[in-house]
């Protein structure tokens, strides 16, 4: 994937434009990563979510929190997402690269980066996820999600639309296969695999728990020790 894609092309509007006009099949998985965050938030804790964008996920999740952080390298993004949460006092955005945390250590409940964000950010992904650990306190959360290899062909329609709503280049077809969508402007949007997934935490010292969800995601989730 082009660094910077999402923060030249697909930030504030144009991505909740990406939203709007998913498929049915595609809403269900977005909703269904939710649904996964939100098991694990209590009103107790403080939060951190990497690559907040706009605020789509940190909305929902803010409100089954205590205190919530959402970051992102955006500032378009970002700007957007203060009026799209109406202020609350509870949640704080912050102009940040997620492998490279200004966060002092063990300082959240739950950390989380949602839609394939460790792939998307297009950054180091071993320092990305340590960082994610070093921010979260000893037996808080650290949760990573991937799309699932059966979600391939909702995904690739989803991935469609936006091209064809002129949200991304055209989608070359026969570069794209394997999990791997590439568009004729530069665009590759990758996922990650499950023994990626158990390397990254054997790197770091910790166990990883992956889990399908809804047919759509793969998550892995950690404890912070």
């Amino acid at each position: 994937m082009m660094k910077g894609y999402y923060k030249k092309k697909l930030a504030a509007e144009r991505l909740q434009t990406c939203y709007e006009i998913a498929p049915p099949r595609v809403k269900e998985y977005l909703e269904s990563e939710i649904d996964f965050v939100l098991e694990r938030t209590a009103i107790s804790q403080t939060v951190l979510e990497l690559g907040c964008g706009y605020g789509r996920v940190l909305k929902r999740v803010a409100a089954g929190a205590g205190r919530s952080f959402g970051i992102d390298t955006s500032l378009e993004s970002l700007r957007f997402a203060r009026d799209f949460l109406s202020g609350p006092e509870t949640v704080r955005l912050l102009l940040m690269d997620a492998s490279r945390m200004g966060f002092s250590d063990r300082r959240f409940d739950l950390t989380f980066c949602v839609q394939n964000g460790i792939s998307a950010f297009a950054v180091d992904r071993p320092k990305l996820f340590g960082e994610a650990l070093r921010v979260t306190r000893p037996g808080g959360t650290v949760l990573f999600s991937t799309y699932a290899p059966r979600f391939w062909n909702d995904r690739l329609e989803w991935f469609e639309r936006q091209s064809a709503h002129g949200l991304l280049g055209e989608v070359d077809r026969e570069a794209t296969r394997d999990g791997v969508i590439v568009c004729k402007d530069g665009f590759r949007a990758t996922t990650v695999e499950i023994e990626e997934f158990q390397d990254l935490a054997a790197r770091h010292g910790v166990i990883p728990r992956i889990v399908e969800v809804d047919g759509s995601s793969l998550f892995c989730e950690v404890t912070a020790s």
